[in-house]
């Protein structure tokens, strides 16, 4: 019976490990089910994001094509409206000229001329009559004297 005893004692701790490996097995499967779900889920969500990263990509695309195209056509605006200015004030400029050699012309015809010429002219005459007038009054003072 001995003998029996120690294949029986033999034999019991046999069936503990075969049920504590299946008490293992159970959540190591499960946990393995969790973590494959949850794998699923974060590729589900990193394909998301890449897709709103594209979808991003492609309206500020969108919006820097727009942008660029109103910087272009402002531009083009702008620089005509500039060469229009310098035209303009070429026009200007010689219209201007123009007429002053015309109302030079015209008083030359009228025979005036020009009012600084005339000004200039007034004062030397005026210089010279106030010198004479002088020089008489001293040589007339100095005849008396003698």
């Amino acid at each position: 019976m001995a003998n029996t005893d120690s294949t029986a004692s033999d034999i019991a701790p046999v069936p503990a490990p075969l049920s504590v490996k299946k008490e293992n097995v159970t959540p190591v499967s499960s946990k393995i089910a969790e973590l494959s779900e949850s794998r699923q889920e974060l590729l589900n969500r990193i394909q998301n994001l890449k897709q709103d990263l594209q979808n991003w990509r492609s309206k500020l695309d969108t919006q820097v094509k727009v942008y660029r195209d109103e910087l272009s056509e402002l531009k083009k605006s702008l620089n005509v409206e500039v060469e229009q200015l310098r035209t303009d004030f070429q026009q200007l400029k010689s219209t201007l000229q123009q007429q002053q050699e015309d109302v030079t012309a015209s008083l030359r015809n009228l025979g005036l001329q020009d009012v600084t010429e005339v000004k200039e002219a007034e004062g030397a005459k005026s210089e010279t009559s106030d010198k004479k007038a002088k020089d008489l009054t001293e040589e007339n003072g100095k005849e008396t004297a003698n």
